[in-house]
C-alpha cells in the first residue's frame, strides 16, 4: 500500500450499485492529480475481493447496497484503507465518523468536493491515524437503528465472507484480540472484543455467562454442576462452557427465576 502523501499515488475503490454514480464518481476522481482508480465495485463481496487483490489506499463506498452494507464493508477492509461514504442519505453522517470515516459526502456529487475528500485521505494516510480493527468493529455494530440490536455478524475468512443472522449464533468466547463466534456447529474468528459484541446483541437473548464467554440462551440444553463447584452450560451442538457465580445469576434473572438452572 502507498503512503498516500503529496506527489505519491493515491490507489483508489469505488464501491457503490448503481453504474451512473460509478461512473460520475470514476470521471471526478480521475480529474484529479495523482489519483488512478484501481476497480469499480457493484457490491460488498465485489471490494472485498479488488481489496484483496489490489490493496487500494481509499475506498469510496456507497451505504446502502445489497449484500453487504457499507458498514459492514468497512468493518471487513483492512484498517490501513481510508473510507469515504458517498450517499444520497444525511442520515449515516455521524455514524460514518464513529466508524472512522475519512469523509461523508452527499450525492449528486460535486467535482470539487471530491477533490476535498481526497486531500483529507491523503491527510489520514500521511498521519497514519489508524484505528483498531477492534474499534471498527465495535463502532459499526453501533451502525444499526437505534435501539435495535445487531441482527447479523459479518466474518472474514479468509476470500471469504460469511454473514451469521444473530439468531444463529449459539456462543462466542473470547481469543486475545479476537472473538470466536460458534453458529450451527462451525467457529468462526472475528477481530473484536466480546464486550463490544456483548453490548451489540440482544440482551433478552444473549447473557454474559463468564468473562471468556456468552450463550444465546435458546441454545441452551442444559446446566451442570453444583453452587460450589461451579456450571457448566450445555448447548444443542454439545458445547461446554463454563458457567461464573456473576454469570449464574445473571441467567437466572434473564430466565425468571431459574427453574431447573440449580
Amino acid at each position: 500500500m502507498n503512503a498516500g502523501g503529496a506527489g505519491e499515488e493515491l490507489r483508489v475503490l469505488i464501491v457503490d450499485d448503481e453504474a451512473p454514480a460509478r461512473s460520475i464518481l470514476r470521471e471526478y476522481l480521475e480529474r484529479v492529480p495523482g489519483v488512478r482508480v484501481l476497480a469499480e465495485c457493484r457490491n460488498g463481496i465485489e471490494a472485498l475481493k479488488a481489496a484483496e487483490a489490489e490493496r487500494p489506499d481509499v475506498a469510496f463506498l456507497d451505504i446502502e447496497m445489497p449484500k453487504l452494507n457499507g458498514f459492514e464493508v468497512r468493518e471487513l477492509l483492512d484498517a490501513a484503507i481510508a473510507p469515504v461514504f458517498v450517499t444520497a442519505y444525511d442520515a449515516w453522517a455521524v455514524k460514518a465518523f464513529e466508524v472512522h470515516a475519512v469523509d461523508y459526502v452527499m450525492k449528486p456529487f460535486a467535482p470539487e468536493r471530491i477533490a476535498a475528500a481526497v486531500e483529507r485521505a491523503r491527510e489520514r494516510i500521511r498521519l497514519r491515524d489508524l484505528p483498531s480493527g477492534d474499534a471498527i468493529a465495535a463502532a459499526a455494530a453501533g451502525t444499526r437503528p437505534e435501539g435495535r440490536p445487531l441482527e447479523r455478524v459479518v466474518v472474514r475468512d479468509g476470500a471469504k465472507v460469511h454473514v451469521i443472522p444473530a439468531s444463529r449464533l449459539s456462543s462466542a468466547r473470547a481469543q486475545d484480540d479476537f472473538v470466536e463466534i460458534r453458529s450451527e456447529g462451525k467457529a468462526y474468528l472475528k477481530a473484536q472484543t466480546l464486550a463490544s459484541l456483548a453490548a451489540a446483541l440482544d440482551p433478552a437473548r444473549f447473557v454474559r455467562v463468564h468473562r471468556s464467554h456468552l450463550i444465546n440462551v435458546d441454545s441452551l440444553s442444559r446446566l451442570e454442576g453444583y453452587a460450589k463447584s461451579g456450571f457448566t452450560a450445555i448447548l444443542a451442538d454439545g458445547t461446554r462452557v463454563p458457567v461464573s457465580r456473576e454469570g449464574h445469576a445473571r441467567l437466572k434473572r434473564l430466565l425468571g427465576g431459574g427453574e431447573g438452572l440449580g
